[in-house]
């Protein structure tokens, strides 16, 4: 029998993260993180496309939007709506309601400050980073759309993986997987719009990618504190 009580245990979703963030997930977050600094650097003040983009562009959009395809337009549209402020709000509002109506604040937190953490990193990347497209007032590295979904979904993974417990090699390939499905699908969008350079993509996918494990291991860090000092965890974050 320890001092504990039972209640003083952490809830296993929001436990998982923390281990996660400290093991192969952790390794690619820091990974995305130097990626994005490259980039960053490698992009300052451009405006315009790479090699890279110019290519990727041709394949992609040009067969997308020019010819046969063109209904793909309204998929991207679709995709891209995911990103804007309603369909932004809908997503984390349903969420952190979720979230709430299964008693787990904790885990409503995490949404909100993975997501909002994840984007406001573009937002205060991009006039650093000084990269344009369509004008001078249209800065464009890294994307935020991309950043919202790919977050969104890495913060969605992780508390799927950390409920279910699964080891931290599995876990990781789940979240990373998540996180490629959901930027991958907004990034296609952004590209076939013309609404960001390929390689925007890239950058906004990878902010997402080095900000939400950090934010995860944070949240946990900070609600777990009273857990480490004897004091009974709030009912909501039982398990």
């Amino acid at each position: 029998m320890t001092g504990r009580s039972a209640g003083a245990v952490p809830h296993k979703a929001v436990r998982g993260p923390r281990k996660a963030v400290s093991g192969p997930l952790g390794a690619v977050a820091g990974l995305a993180a130097l990626l994005v600094v490259v980039l960053g650097v490698l992009f300052a003040g451009d405006s315009g496309p790479t090699a890279v983009d110019a290519r990727v562009w041709a394949v992609v959009g040009g067969a997308v939007v020019g010819g046969v395809g063109a209904p793909w337009r309204d998929v991207a549209l679709a995709v891209d709506f995911l990103g804007e402020p309603v369909g932004a709000v809908v997503l984390v509002a349903g969420a952190v309601g979720g979230c709430l109506l299964l008693r787990r604040p904790r885990a409503a937190v995490l949404v909100v400050a993975g997501v909002g953490l994840g984007v406001g990193a573009t937002k205060l990347l991009k006039p650093v980073v000084g990269r344009t497209i369509h004008g001078a007032e249209n800065l464009s590295f890294p994307s935020g759309h991309t950043a919202f979904l790919t977050a969104f979904a890495l913060v969605v993974a992780l508390l799927l993986t950390g409920r279910s417990g699964l080891r931290a090699t599995a876990g990781t390939s789940l979240v990373v997987a998540a996180g490629l499905v959901a930027g991958g699908a907004m990034g296609w969008a952004q590209v076939v719009l013309s609404a960001h350079y390929p390689t925007d993509v890239v950058g906004g996918w990878c902010t997402a990618m080095a900000v939400v494990p950090a934010t995860a291991w944070l949240v946990d860090r900070a609600a777990d504190r009273p857990v480490d000092r004897g004091v009974d965890a709030p009912r909501g974050d039982r398990c």
